[in-house]
Parts: structure tokens; C-alpha cells; sequence
């Protein structure tokens, strides 16, 4: 038996904890089926879904923002280790939206996002299952928890590519923020996650080519709130992206 609520519904290739997470919830309000927040208008990534960018009005904000992102080349990967940013999901990263709430990041990304979520018994944390939008590919999965991979949160700013453009020289306070902010996680595709590794936009970009912008600019603001530089030739195709 499980009990059921509709909440609100991003790592690189990161299973999650066996049942991680405490008994505590995000508290977040429900979201309607279909619903999406259009990154322009949600800057802090506290609101459910990735909404496509598609008015002339919107695509102009959107160039104006990749356009603050400083440039710099990709540095080694010597060094990197996903501890680096903290054990996964860690509920401890001060300074970040739905920390200190009892229950882990990976659970508190399924609740925001996701829809018809059902909860373990006797918790309103650990998520087993639901329906989600996935703005990468533009499907619907109804994810179990029996089959956890299928969906995984995918750090939109990868912490690989973060650490090659200066996360290596950050306080690890810091790097756990990045790790566990809202706003640079998303769950979508199991499979798609995967396939796009640490890599930038002029690599990889999401298959589903409505919500390009929309990633652009989450890429962007990802990188402006932590003063993270980006190649020059995904500064190029951020901008790309968001053009009329």
C-alpha cells in the first residue's frame, strides 16, 4: 500500500539512494498536469517543468541573458570526483531552495516535477511513483521506482564541466550548492541523461528542439548565479538558439 498526493513536479548518470530521504516533504503546492514554468519567469527554478521560450519579446530577454555569460577555454578534468560536490542528493547544502527539509534532493526534484506522485508508506518523502514530463524529449513516463533509472535527475550544468571551468578552485560549500540547487536540476529521460554526459550546449543539445531556448537560458542562468564561465563556442550556441 502506498499513499498518494500530487505535488510539484536534472546528475550525470547518478542511480539514487536505496529509499533515501527523511519523512519530511518539500511542502510544495500541487501542479496541474502539463503544467510548466517558462525559465524567464522563474529564475530561482522553484516552480515544476521547463516551458518552451517562443515569443520575439521572450527570445530577446533570452539573448540578453546568455549575452552576460563570460567566456573561457575548458580546462583538465584532473581531479574531478562527483565528491568533490558532496555525497548525491545530500539534504545539507546550505544556501539552496528545499534544503534542511528532511527529505533529499533526488526526492524533492520527483515531488516538484512530477505529477500523481505516490509515496512510500508511512513517508511523504521518498517518491515510488509518478508521471512525468519530460521537456528533453517531450514524452510522458510513468515512472516506478522498481525501474529508478529510467528516470534520473540531470545536473543542467554538468559538475565535470563545471569543475574544467573553474568549480575546481571553489570553496566545497559552494560546489555542494551547485550540486543540489534546484534551479541546475531536472528529471527527464533515464536514457537521454546519459547520452549527454558532461557535456556543453555546442555538443549536446536536448532532442526535443521546442525547449533548445529554454535550456539555453537555464544553462545561462545556472552560470551567472555562480559566476561560472562557459566556452566560447556554447556561449555561441546558447545565443543560436534563442534566435527569432
Amino acid at each position: 500500500m502506498v499513499f498518494t498526493g500530487s505535488a510539484l513536479a536534472g546528475c550525470e548518470g547518478l542511480a539514487p539512494p536505496a529509499d533515501g530521504g527523511g519523512a519530511s516533504g518539500s511542502g510544495a503546492p500541487a501542479a496541474g498536469a502539463g503544467r510548466a514554468a517558462n525559465p524567464l519567469d522563474n529564475p530561482g527554478g522553484t516552480e515544476p517543468g521547463l516551458a518552451a521560450v517562443t515569443s520575439g519579446a521572450d527570445k530577446e530577454r533570452a539573448r540578453a541573458l546568455t549575452d552576460k555569460v563570460a567566456t573561457k577555454g575548458r580546462g583538465p578534468r584532473t581531479g574531478y570526483e562527483r565528491d568533490e560536490f558532496g555525497y548525491a542528493w545530500m539534504d545539507t547544502a546550505d544556501g539552496v531552495p528545499l534544503a534542511r527539509n528532511g527529505c533529499d534532493t533526488r526526492n524533492d526534484l520527483l515531488k516538484l516535477h512530477g505529477r500523481d506522485v505516490e509515496f512510500r508508506r508511512g513517508s511523504d518523502c521518498v517518491v515510488v511513483s509518478m508521471d512525468l514530463y519530460d521537456p528533453y524529449t517531450g514524452k510522458d513516463i510513468a515512472w516506478k521506482k522498481a525501474k529508478a533509472t529510467e528516470v534520473q535527475i540531470d545536473h543542467v550544468v554538468p559538475l565535470s564541466y563545471a569543475w574544467q571551468l573553474g568549480a575546481s578552485r571553489w570553496s566545497k560549500e559552494k560546489r555542494e550548492q551547485l550540486a543540489n540547487d534546484v534551479l541546475n536540476l531536472l528529471p527527464v529521460s533515464g536514457s537521454t541523461n546519459s547520452a549527454k554526459r558532461d557535456s556543453g550546449p555546442a555538443s549536446w543539445l536536448p532532442p526535443n528542439k521546442s525547449i533548445r531556448c529554454s535550456y539555453a537560458v537555464r544553462f545561462a542562468q545556472v552560470a551567472l548565479k555562480y559566476d561560472l564561465a562557459v566556452t566560447t563556442a556554447d556561449k555561441a550556441m546558447m545565443s543560436k538558439q534563442c534566435q527569432d
